[in-house]
């Protein structure tokens, strides 16, 4: 006999923790370029898919097949009863531990992104959802020697998180940065994502998910302590990803005067890391507490990692997962009601988190460095340079673009062979009006100008309007991107300073005779001033000539449209 609630809440939290693949994959598109969106999107799809086969043929039983200290047993195909009379059937138990397997495994590919090739990265997934993260889990869940002595991770910051931060951190290390993102002398350059409101998207996925991820861990809703205990972890679980994500916004404000976004993005995932070991255990305060810590520690150890360490993760992966699910398990050990340091239990508990921490933290190093040096010596780890650069979506995957349809679709122009080619005097007839019926046109003596202004795209109908109130009579007009950086207010990317940064501007060329040089400036810079970085800039240059190809017309002459020559 089994609960009818309990099943459907066990059920209810394996969808919620598989949809934050969705999230994960978010994120990771969001926070690296667009050239690798396809391919990211693939990964996280994959990475699921080979995992739930794996886990099911094999790994299943290494984490939960028999009640070894180190290792579970073998249960091929998952032939046991993993289920709990009066709760929930085995099948839910499986489906909802698979998802949580699916999850370390998809970690390791944010801090991996934009230079792995393709079938390493299936390679080492199925490495890890096969054998690493059951037998460590083994340790922690399924009664192994961790479980034995007392260690508390409630939901996963070590047995899910760590374990895919840790594997991140080696995997990064050995795989090397991507190209251009250290200097010779070894500074750090910044490489924004492409799109932060994707990331932004996969953060709220994430949050939101959380609460199957950690609440549905209790694993049943029958009796008043069970439901008592799901809607307090639901709400420690949110006090921490708020406090990290307030905790982060500030500190990033103080340290690189705005306050960042994607690094506070980052810190609403470090807090839900790192309360995931606690939920259940700790109060609201003690919540709150481990929020501010891991918001703090998520910015300091991304920039660590980065900049001092060198090692290249576009999404911040090893400083959420790794960093903050270390710290969130071992302050569990001080902030635990029952048996923490803070409420008078001594350091017993905080003894055990620790060495928990440590003992994962080796297992993960010295399994995940023999796979990715096997799989780099075998496969080969890392995309070509060409593929790296052109990106990973065309040449990996033949997809030209994952947002093909946003692009403007360029004209293409037919070349004509040798014998198709028309001549020039016919392509482009010339009739000479002039009253010399010679061939050797003179320009005029009226001196001519070339101004060109650069501006941003949205002042452009008013600076069109007022050139041609001045008599501005034709103009060019072109969508650029410009770059450059201005002395005293440097940008900021993840703690890196940008030095350049493209933006779309329009480009204005005018030729002027007639009109004075400075009403054309005067009238630009009265439209376009706001005060503001990014007004825009004028150029002034001198021109030898101007021709029109369809009368021949020179100099001034070139200019003028019939109805102008005629008043």
């Amino acid at each position: 006999m089994y609960s009818s609630v309990d099943t459907i809440w066990v059920l209810l939290g394996a969808a919620l923790v598989f949809f934050m693949q969705a999230g994960f994959a978010m994120v990771e598109t969001g926070f690296t370029r667009a050239k690798n969106a396809g391919n990211i999107i693939m990964k996280n799809l994959m990475d699921f898919a080979c995992g739930s086969l794996v886990f099911w043929i094999f790994g299943f039983g290494l984490m939960f097949a028999g009640s070894g200290k180190l290792i579970g047993g073998l249960d091929f195909f998952i032939q046991g009863n993993y289920g709990v009379e009066g709760g929930y059937p085995s099948w839910a138990y499986v489906i909802f531990q698979t998802v949580f397997c699916a999850t370390a495994a998809t970690i390791v590919s944010g801090a991996m992104a934009e230079r792995t090739k393709f079938k390493s990265y299936l390679a080492y997934s199925i490495a890890i959802s096969a054998f690493i993260y059951p037998i460590s889990g083994h340790w922690i869940w399924g009664g192994g020697w961790l479980s034995q002595l007392g260690f508390i991770d409630f939901a996963g910051s070590t047995a899910v998180h760590m374990v895919g931060g840790v594997a991140a951190l080696v995997g990064a290390k050995i795989l090397g940065p991507r190209i251009g993102k250290y200097n010779k002398d070894g500074s750090a350059n910044a490489i924004p994502g492409h799109n932060i409101t994707v990331g932004a998207l996969g953060v709220f996925i994430l949050w939101f998910c959380w609460f199957g991820f950690n609440g549905c861990s209790t694993v049943s809703m029958t009796g008043d302590d069970n439901i008592i205990l799901a809607g307090s972890v639901f709400v420690t679980t949110n006090i921490a990803a708020a406090a990290a994500t307030v905790t982060t916004m500030i500190f990033t404000w103080v340290k690189y005067k705005k306050p960042d976004v994607s690094m506070t993005l980052n810190g609403s995932l470090a807090g839900l890391v790192a309360i995931t070991a606690g939920c259940a255990v700790v109060n609201p305060v003690g919540a709150c507490i481990i929020g501010i810590v891991a918001g703090i520690a998520v910015v300091v150890a991304i920039e660590f990692i980065d900049q001092k360490l060198k090692i290249d993760d576009p999404v911040g992966a090893i400083g959420v997962h790794g960093v903050c699910g270390a710290i969130g398990t071992i302050l569990t050990g001080v902030f635990a009601v029952d048996g923490g340091l803070a409420y008078g239990g001594g350091s017993h508990l905080l003894g055990v988190q620790t060495l928990g921490v440590v003992a994962v933290i080796a297992w993960v190093v010295v399994t995940t460095t023999i796979l990715f040096k096997a799989i780099d010596a075998t496969l080969g780890l890392r995309v070509t340079e060409e593929e790296e650069v052109v990106g990973l979506d065309k040449l990996e995957h033949g997809l030209t673009s994952a947002y093909a349809d946003f692009a403007k679709a360029s004209t293409v122009r037919k070349l004509k062979t040798e014998a198709e080619k028309i001549s020039v005097d016919k392509a482009v007839p010339v009739q000479l009006v002039s009253k010399s019926a010679s061939l050797d046109v003179v320009a005029s003596d009226i001196k001519l100008t070339k101004i060109e202004i650069i501006t941003d795209q949205d002042k452009f109908k008013d600076l069109k309007d007022a050139l041609n109130e001045i008599g501005i009579m034709g103009m060019t007009v072109s969508n650029v991107l410009g770059c450059g950086t201005q002395k005293g207010a440097p940008k900021y990317y993840r703690g890196i300073a940008v030095e350049m940064e493209l933006h779309p501007k329009i480009l204005i060329e005018i030729v002027v005779a007639k009109v004075p040089v400075q009403a054309v400036i005067d009238t630009a810079k009265e439209v376009l001033y706001t005060g503001n970085i990014g007004d825009g800039k004028i150029f002034v240059s001198s021109v030898d000539n101007a021709v029109k190809i369809r009368t021949g017309e020179e100099g001034v002459d070139a200019l003028q449209y019939p109805e102008a020559k005629a008043n």
